[in-house]
């Protein structure tokens, strides 16, 4: 097999100059996760140099690594690969990986559901064909051109998940990913303290329409307010192909029926004018969506639909984002739903209707432990406030609450259901352990600047993880 990059072809990319000839199978920028014969970038970030890691990567089997011409300190005869600038450089090899790649690109983006629709897309993928993937949440300005100058030279299929929070951002990283499908999950309130409005947010999101190849398509949810406002983006940027996925009548995805179970769901869709029948191991209808999203972008990549959606019933909910394990206490078990990752309203509505699906053992509760959700604004109490009535609908027999916002949530709930409120999950903690009795559901989220995973840690010390 060819190597994923030799010498001379990081020094065309890059405009560096290497030290000596060497060929690297990966690319990597953390010496705790690099493997023998990885190419090393050294990225300088706020709070690390990494340069002063340099030695330490050669010695665990890096092939070569990428450094600043400003830095000169290393030895004569180490495998370098000198450049202007390694970030400059990283993202060098992401353009031209992309460039050379034969692979059918697909890039995600959205204000919830972006992980998680990407791993349903790489599974869906995989099986029609050797496929890429960007790893965990490699979705900023240096997780995307990692990602991409990782793209194998033969893959047929590249899934990208782009995120922001800013103007401008996915502009920079949809340019060098250049993907033929660009999928924008769902527009919430998400970062609302940086953009103001969900329309300033659906227009930073309908950036990674601008970077889709000649003929690329674009899709969008049916079901939200602002999906006619992206659909305008799209045209604007000159996307001719634009699809919907959704429950409405005119969604070219469309959702027809959903049976939950306790082990996840099956939902039969049209998809393009014809029906499917797919099984996934997670619920909720957000769920249900990013399955329409992954279904349709098959289908317009030229992929067998049916296959495709035969290999999601391999798909769970992925930890953080919906991921469910039990727990066993001294007098039974709970099952945790682990949503601690991250949190804005429409994905606290989302995993809130989990939980009301959820059903506790005999004797046991729907117990919601909620953490602050961060970045909304100025209506940030209200919004907050707003998740009573989610709370009622999912049938909460407790709440648990930390942080100043939420605060506003658990004075708006009925006594009865208020369990304690805290400053910070560490405050809560103990209580929710305390409270925890064998047949509990307990749903734990909040954004990740909330700490909700002190809870999860908490609770799995309470018991033994089962």
């Amino acid at each position: 097999m060819k190597p994923l990059w030799t010498s001379q072809e990081m020094e065309a990319a890059t405009l560096g100059r290497a030290t000596c000839a060497f060929e690297a199978g990966g690319v990597s920028i953390d010496t705790r996760t690099l493997k023998a014969g990885d190419m090393f970038v050294a990225l300088q970030g706020d709070a690390r140099d990494g340069h002063q890691f340099v030695t330490m990567a050669l010695a665990r089997g890096a092939a070569a690594a990428m450094v600043s011409q400003r830095h000169d300190d290393f030895p004569a005869n180490a495998p370098l690969l000198r450049v202007a600038h390694t970030l400059r450089g990283l993202e060098d090899l992401g353009r031209a990986a992309r460039t050379r790649a034969r692979a059918k690109i697909v890039a995600v983006t959205g204000s919830a559901g972006k992980t998680t629709t990407k791993e349903m897309l790489r599974l869906a993928f995989e099986s029609l064909g050797a496929t890429h993937g960007s790893l965990a949440s490699y979705n900023n300005h240096w997780g995307v051109p990692l990602s991409l100058s990782q793209l194998p030279r033969e893959c047929a299929f590249g899934v990208f998940e782009i995120g922001m929070n800013h103007f401008g951002e996915i502009r920079s990283l949809v340019s060098l990913s250049r993907p033929e499908v660009a999928i924008v999950t769902t527009i919430a309130s998400a970062h609302l303290e940086y953009f103001g409005s969900l329309e300033a947010i659906a227009d930073a999101k309908s950036e990674i329409f601008e970077g889709l190849v000649q003929g690329g398509r674009a899709i969008v949810p049916a079901d939200i307010p602002c999906s006619s406002r992206l659909i305008a983006r799209a045209r604007q940027a000159g996307v001719e192909h634009i699809l919907t996925f959704g429950e409405a009548a005119h969604s070219n995805a469309r959702l027809l029926s959903v049976d939950e179970s306790a082990d996840g769901m099956v939902l039969e869709a049209d998809i393009l004018g014809r029906r499917y029948r797919v099984r996934i191991g997670a619920v909720g209808t957000h769920m249900a969506q990013n399955t329409l999203a992954t279904l349709l972008a098959v289908a317009v990549s030229g992929g067998d639909v049916q296959q495709a959606g035969a290999a999601l019933a391999g798909f769970s909910a992925l930890k953080g984002r919906g991921a469910r394990f039990a727990v066993t206490l001294t007098d039974g078990s709970v099952e945790i739903i682990d949503e601690s990752y991250n949190a804005n309203p429409a994905s606290m509505r989302a995993a809130l209707s989990v939980l009301g699906v959820s059903s506790p053992g005999t004797g046991g509760r729907r117990i919601a432990v909620l953490g602050d959700m961060l970045e909304l604004g100025a209506d940030s109490t209200a919004l907050h406030a707003a998740l009573a009535p989610p709370v009622e609908a999912a049938r909460t027999d407790l709440v648990f609450a930390c942080g100043r916002d939420m605060r506003a949530l658990f004075d708006a709930l009925p006594a009865t259901c208020r369990g304690s409120w805290g400053a910070t999950s560490a405050d809560i903690a103990p209580d929710v352990v305390r409270s925890s009795r064998a047949g509990d559901v307990i749903l734990v989220k909040g954004s990740f600047g909330s700490r909700m995973a002190v809870v999860l840690d908490a609770l799995k010390s309470g018991g033994e993880p089962s």
